[in-house]
């Protein structure tokens, strides 16, 4: 396959796991899928991880690998080839881009799951909306999770979404990665290596 149309395969795969983060982001903003003031809402949601890292910056390398296959830029020094090369080679930076915004991403969602919500729980005998697991190990002992009172199940939703998140980036920072590979092939050998330039 020609480095342009597998670029296309690339920005193919990447749109829809943008919109999935999208959607996890906000679904966030819901924990347990009951509406609840914003103030309670857990920090690292307001980071915007799967909105603006693994949504919106992914967005723009998506598109440019999607029309890498048909983007000569019009040729260049009368060499029909040239055009395509220097595409494929401003197409590692959009690659760069996107792999920053899904390491954000990333990041964002790791310390979410290792600080775990915010939630209403009982403090020295008084309820108060607090993140009662920053210090115990709750991802091994679900028995601790029963300390969160409202929103009911917000644990559950907040490690699923939060692992989606998670994953979903991890797997956006390998695609970029492989187009950085794949652009410095097409700059270098050209649309399609071992062929010629313009072959499909």
């Amino acid at each position: 396959m020609c480095s342009g149309g597998f670029a296309k395969c690339l920005g193919i795969s990447l749109m829809p796991l943008s919109i999935v983060c999208v959607l996890c982001n906000i679904l966030l903003f819901f924990p347990g899928g009951k509406t609840v003031a914003s103030e309670h809402i857990t920090d690292e949601v307001w980071y915007f991880g799967g909105i603006l890292g693994s949504g919106v910056l992914m967005i723009f390398p998506a598109l440019v690998f999607l029309g890498l296959k048909n983007n000569d830029c019009c040729g260049c020094c009368g060499n029909e080839s040239c055009g395509r090369r220097f595409a494929m080679l401003s197409s590692i930076l959009f690659a760069g881009v996107g792999v920053i915004g899904a390491g954000y991403s990333v990041i964002v969602s790791a310390v979410a799951i290792n600080h775990g919500p915010e939630c209403l729980a009982v403090v020295n005998g008084t309820q108060t909306w607090t993140y009662p697991f920053s210090e115990s190990g709750y991802l091994t002992n679900s028995n601790l999770w029963s300390q969160c009172i409202e929103p009911l199940n917000v644990v559950s939703w907040h490690l699923s979404l939060f692992s989606v998140l998670l994953v979903m980036g991890l797997i956006q920072m390998v695609l970029c990665a492989v187009q950085v590979l794949n652009g410095l092939l097409g700059a270098l050998c050209g649309d399609c290596c071992g062929g010629s330039d313009g072959a499909v």
